[in-house]
């Protein structure tokens, strides 16, 4: 049984934003919300949950600034080493989150739908990295075919 789903990385790419994005607003309205209770209760100061939730939240911004400047990338060896990368990240939070806060299960979900996602990706680029490199094994580029020309000291036919 051969299942064949191609995934390409800009649709994994816009999965992990997405992901990201929703902890963000998460984290980020937590951190208001505590931010806005510590401040009622004991005056001006910033307690260590607000900069801690805002922190994540922070991080979450980064990553989603990231994952849509690696759409930008065009070298398959890259973006598959780049998706390697985004699926052992998301992995290890789902991990950390089984194991500290087992009562999170919609973020444990989502991360390890994400990591699915860039594990399944990964796997697209190998396969499209082999066919390329068949493709390109049966054909030279017009520059390649020149510099074998021009070594074996064969005239320019174009002149």
């Amino acid at each position: 049984m051969n299942i064949n789903l191609k995934i390409l990385p800009k649709y994994a790419y816009l999965v992990s934003s997405l992901i990201a994005s929703i902890i963000f607003f998460y984290f980020s309205y937590k951190a208001v919300v505590t931010y806005l209770i510590h401040k009622e209760l004991y005056g001006d100061g910033m307690d260590v949950l607000v900069s801690l939730r805002a922190a994540l939240a922070g991080v979450m911004l980064l990553l989603i600034v990231f994952f849509f400047q690696f759409i930008k990338i065009k070298d398959l060896n890259s973006q598959r080493t780049i998706q390697k990368g985004i699926f052992i990240g998301w992995a290890i939070i789902a991990i950390a989150m089984i194991i500290f806060i087992p009562s999170y299960i919609y973020f444990i979900l989502i991360t390890i739908l994400s990591s699915i996602v860039s594990f399944l990706s990964s796997i697209t680029l190998k396969h499209k990295i082999t066919e390329d490199l068949k493709n390109k094994k049966e054909t030279l580029s017009e520059k390649e075919i020149y510099l074998l020309q021009k070594l074996a000291g064969v005239k320019d036919p174009k002149k």
